[in-house]
């Protein structure tokens, strides 16, 4: 889930609004620590068995839309929303496998830093993360990543030899339109 809200907040930065379909465990206090507004979200924890309408309705409504685990679709609903996600411009972040996802991250590793012999305080969580997906993204990446750093954001883990760390930019840019996050 830190891997999902950092890539949220990253997506919303400048934007209007954000939604949550699906994701009943999601609480406002980790949606706020990852920096998203919560002012400007939108919570349906569960949609219930009309979950494909009520998707569609929030992909035209919100700019980026966070989805937990929703039942099985036929792709006819697929191709639909994949439509109105092309036509709204609007960005779907899943937390589990979603079929016809443009890019999978998955977090392989993870491990807290900071913590030595059994004493201390913790400085960050270090997170090695897999990126696979279609088209120019098919070719397998991993990259590692503070999630969060020691200032509680998300950045690259940079060794000790290389220059200070570098940032991830402030938003997404244009990118594809469905990305499933696992880890």
């Amino acid at each position: 889930m830190p891997l999902l809200l950092a890539l949220a907040a990253e997506a919303c930065a400048g934007s209007v609004g954000w939604a949550a379909v699906g994701l009943p465990g999601l609480g406002p206090r980790a949606a706020a620590d990852a920096g998203l507004d919560l002012g400007a979200g939108l919570w349906i924890d569960s949609p219930g068995r009309s979950w494909p309408q009520v998707l569609a309705t929030v992909l035209e409504a919100v700019p980026v839309v966070l989805v937990g685990h929703l039942p099985a679709a036929p792709d006819r609903v697929l191709r639909r929303l994949s439509a109105i996600m092309r036509r709204s411009g609007a960005v779907l972040l899943a937390a589990s496998s979603w079929d016809g996802a443009d890019v999978r991250l998955q977090v392989t590793s993870a491990a807290w830093d900071g913590v030595g012999e059994g004493f201390g305080l913790l400085r960050g969580r270090r997170a090695t993360v897999l990126s696979t997906g279609r088209g120019a993204a098919s070719r397998p990446r991993r990259t590692e990543l503070w999630l969060p750093g020691p200032d509680g954001r998300v950045s690259p883990v940079i060794s000790d030899m290389e220059a200070p760390a570098v940032r991830m930019p402030d938003s997404t840019g244009g990118g594809r339109p469905v990305l499933t996050v696992l880890g």
